[in-house]
C-alpha cells in the first residue's frame, strides 16, 4: 500500500475543474448563508472563505492501527471533507457563523480546542485515525475511498464520544427526515451527579484530549443534520440545480459533500451555475499541538482563491448538512416515523475505555448502514 500511495506524495492540487480568478459579474456569490457582492466587498468575502477550516492531505502522522499507512494522500480526501463540514458546525457552535480569522491574529481557546479534535492524531476525537478505523465498522478498508454516505455513518458514530460539542447527528434514510425521530435524539435529559461523574471518567478515558471541563448538557442537543441524496443516475438532473443552490442560502447550511468518482470536494457556495469549493487534495505535513496546547494553524486556513466547478459537471451523490431541520424539495420531511420502517432507537454510546481498535470492535453493530439511495421522482 505505501508504494501506491508515494505516487500521491507529491500531488499538490487537482486542477481539471478549476477555474481560476473570480469573473467580474454583479451576481451574488452565495457562501453558507452570507450574500457577498463581487463588485463592492471581495475582500470580505476571501476573508469569509478563509476562515473556514480547511483539511487536506497530511503525511508522516503516526501510522494508523500502529501499523498502517502514515499519509492519507490519494485515499483520504472524503474525508477531509467530511472534516471541513463538522468543523464548520462546531465554529458555529462554539465561536457563531460570523466569527473571521486572520493570520497571526491570537484566537480564542474555543477555536484551539475544535482544532485540536481534528489532528492526526489516534487520540483526537475526530482525526483521519478514528475516522478511517471506524470505516472498518462500515466495510471499508483503511486506505480504502470513501462515498459521503459513509463519512455520514463515520461521523455520526464519532459523535456520540464527543461530549463537549455534545451534537446530535442524524443521517437521514430515503430521503426522509423524521421529526419525530430528531425529538428522541436531541432530548438530552437531566443526569445524576453520580452518573455524570462515571460518564465522565469514561469519556476521559476513551477520548483523553476532549475532556468536558465545560460539564454537560442538558435539554436539547444542536442537531447536525446530514442527508445523502442521489440526485441524478450518471449524471445530475437539471430539474434539481434551484433546489441545490438554494441550500447553500440558508443561514443553517453547512455546505455539501460530492464532487466526482473517487473526487471529493467541500462545497460552501456557488456564483451562478459554478460550485464553490474547498479542495482537500494537497499534501502537506503532519502538524501538531504545541506544549500550551496551541496549534500552528497557517496550512488549516485556504489562503487563496476558492476552487470552482460547473455545476452539471457534479456527480449525483452528494450529501447535503444543515444546523437546523429544514423542508426542500430534494427530501421529505415528516411529522411521524412511518409504520413500515423499524422502530427507531437513539443512538447510545457503548462502553469502552480505549480508542483505536477496540473502540471500532465494539461499535461495528452500533447502526443499520443505510448504503443504498433512493433516486428521487420527479
Amino acid at each position: 500500500m505505501e508504494s501506491v500511495l508515494s505516487r500521491y506524495e507529491n500531488q499538490i492540487t487537482i486542477l481539471s475543474d478549476y477555474l481560476e480568478e473570480f469573473p467580474e459579474t454583479d451576481e451574488p456569490v452565495w457562501i453558507l448563508g452570507r450574500q457577498h457582492h463581487l463588485n463592492t466587498d471581495k475582500s470580505k468575502l476571501l476573508l469569509d472563505i478563509s476562515a473556514r477550516l480547511w483539511f487536506t492531505y497530511r503525511r508522516k502522522f503516526s501510522p494508523i492501527g500502529g501499523t498502517g499507512p502514515s499519509s492519507d494522500a490519494g485515499w483520504g480526501c472524503m474525508l477531509r471533507c467530511g472534516q471541513m463540514m463538522l468543523a464548520q458546525a462546531l465554529i458555529c457552535r462554539h465561536l457563531g457563523r460570523d466569527w473571521q480569522w486572520e493570520k497571526h491574529k491570537k484566537q480564542p481557546e474555543e477555536y484551539h480546542r475544535i482544532l485540536r479534535c481534528f489532528l492526526d492524531r489516534k487520540d483526537c476525537c475526530y482525526s483521519i485515525h478514528q475516522m478511517a478505523q471506524m470505516g472498518v465498522g462500515e466495510g471499508k478498508s483503511i486506505g480504502e475511498w470513501f462515498g459521503p454516505n459513509t463519512v455520514a455513518q463515520v461521523l455520526k458514530k464519532l459523535a456520540l464520544f464527543d461530549e463537549w460539542n455534545s451534537l446530535a447527528v442524524y443521517v437521514s434514510m430515503d430521503n426522509t427526515v423524521v421529526i419525530e425521530d430528531i425529538k428522541k435524539m436531541c432530548w438530552s435529559p437531566p443526569q445524576s451527579s453520580s452518573a455524570a461523574h462515571g460518564s465522565a471518567h469514561l469519556h476521559r478515558s476513551a477520548l483523553g484530549r476532549n475532556k468536558n471541563t465545560a460539564g454537560f448538557c442538558t435539554g436539547w442537543k444542536p442537531l447536525l443534520l446530514i442527508i445523502p441524496l442521489r440526485l441524478g443516475i450518471n449524471h445530475i438532473n437539471p430539474v434539481y440545480i434551484d433546489a441545490f443552490k438554494e441550500c447553500f442560502k440558508m443561514p443553517q447550511s453547512l455546505g455539501a459533500l460530492g464532487g466526482k468518482p473517487n473526487n471529493a470536494y467541500y462545497f460552501i457556495g456557488f456564483l451562478g451555475n459554478e460550485l464553490i469549493y474547498l479542495d482537500p487534495h494537497t499534501t502537506q505535513s503532519f502538524v501538531d499541538s504545541e506544549e500550551n496546547g496551541m496549534v500552528d494553524d497557517q496550512s488549516f486556513h485556504c489562503q487563496q482563491a476558492p476552487h470552482r466547478m460547473k455545476i452539471m459537471n457534479l456527480d449525483p451523490s452528494v450529501a447535503l448538512e444543515i444546523l437546523k431541520q429544514q423542508s426542500l424539495r430534494m427530501f421529505e420531511l415528516v411529522q411521524k416515523h412511518p409504520p413500515h420502517w423499524p422502530p427507531f432507537i437513539p443512538p447510545t454510546k457503548p462502553e469502552v475505555t480505549t480508542t483505536g481498535a477496540e473502540l471500532i470492535e465494539s461499535t461495528d453493530k452500533l447502526f443499520e448502514l443505510e448504503e443504498e439511495f433512493e433516486i428521487l421522482s420527479v
